[in-house]
C-alpha cells in the first residue's frame, strides 16, 4: 500500500501508486512509528519543492522525527498546491523563482520568508482548505504552468491550451466553463508570467 505522501494541485495529500518527479515538504506531519500522517497538514509557511536526487543522499520516506517527504507530479502541480522551490536543494531554481516572483509582482527582491508569508495567505481559504482565486483574464492568457479548476478537475495551461490534470500526466481537454477557478496562487502565477518555467 502506497504512504499517503502524494500532493495534488488542489494542496491535498493522498495515497496513490504513481511517486512523481519532485519531492518537497511542508514541515513534520507525520508519524514515523506508523508511517502515516498526522491531522495537521503543515507545521511552517515554508512549503518547498524539492528534487528526489541530491547528493546521494537517501532516505527512509516517512520513517523518522524528520520533515514529511511529500511527492509531486511536476513543479506545474507543486506551485499549484502553494509551494516554492528549495534554496538548498534547488538552488538556481530558487533563485531565478525569487527573481521573477518579484518582477512578476512588481517589488523588489523578497527573502525566502517574505514569499512564504504571502504563498500562505494565497493557498488556504478561511476553512484551511486550498483557496481558488477568481480568474482576472481569460484562460487562454494564463502564463504557461498556471493550473485551474472546475469541480473536482485540475487544469493546466501551456500554449493558452487547457490540459486536464491526473497522476498519469496530462490529456488535451475542452477549457471548462463553469465554475473555474484559479488554482496556482496569484504571486506564482505573476512570476510565471515573468517568464518562470516550471518542470512539466
Amino acid at each position: 500500500m502506497p504512504l499517503q505522501n502524494r500532493v495534488t494541485p488542489f494542496g491535498e495529500i493522498v495515497s496513490v501508486p504513481q511517486r512523481g518527479t519532485f519531492m518537497g515538504n511542508r514541515g513534520i506531519i507525520h508519524d514515523p512509528l506508523t508511517r502515516t500522517l498526522l491531522k495537521r497538514r503543515w507545521t511552517t509557511r515554508a512549503w518547498i519543492i524539492c528534487v528526489c536526487q541530491f547528493k546521494n543522499v537517501r532516505r527512509d520516506v516517512m520513517a523518522r522525527q524528520s520533515w514529511t517527504e511529500l511527492f509531486f507530479l511536476d513543479e506545474a502541480t507543486a506551485l499549484s498546491a502553494g509551494h516554492r522551490p528549495c534554496f538548498y536543494c534547488q538552488r538556481q531554481r530558487a533563485k531565478a523563482f525569487q527573481a521573477a516572483w518579484a518582477d512578476g509582482n512588481g517589488i523588489s527582491k523578497q527573502s525566502a520568508p517574505d514569499m512564504d508569508r504571502v504563498l500562505h495567505e494565497e493557498r488556504l481559504d478561511a476553512e484551511g482548505g486550498k483557496r481558488r482565486h477568481p480568474l482576472t483574464s481569460s484562460i487562454e492568457d494564463l502564463p504557461d504552468g498556471s493550473m485551474i479548476a472546475s469541480g473536482d478537475n485540475a487544469f493546466l495551461i501551456r500554449g493558452g491550451q487547457t490540459y486536464l490534470w491526473s497522476w498519469d500526466g496530462y490529456v488535451p481537454h475542452t477549457p471548462p466553463i463553469q465554475d473555474v477557478g484559479l488554482l496556482t496562487p496569484p504571486s506564482t502565477v505573476q512570476a510565471l508570467r515573468a517568464r518562470y518555467m516550471p518542470a512539466l
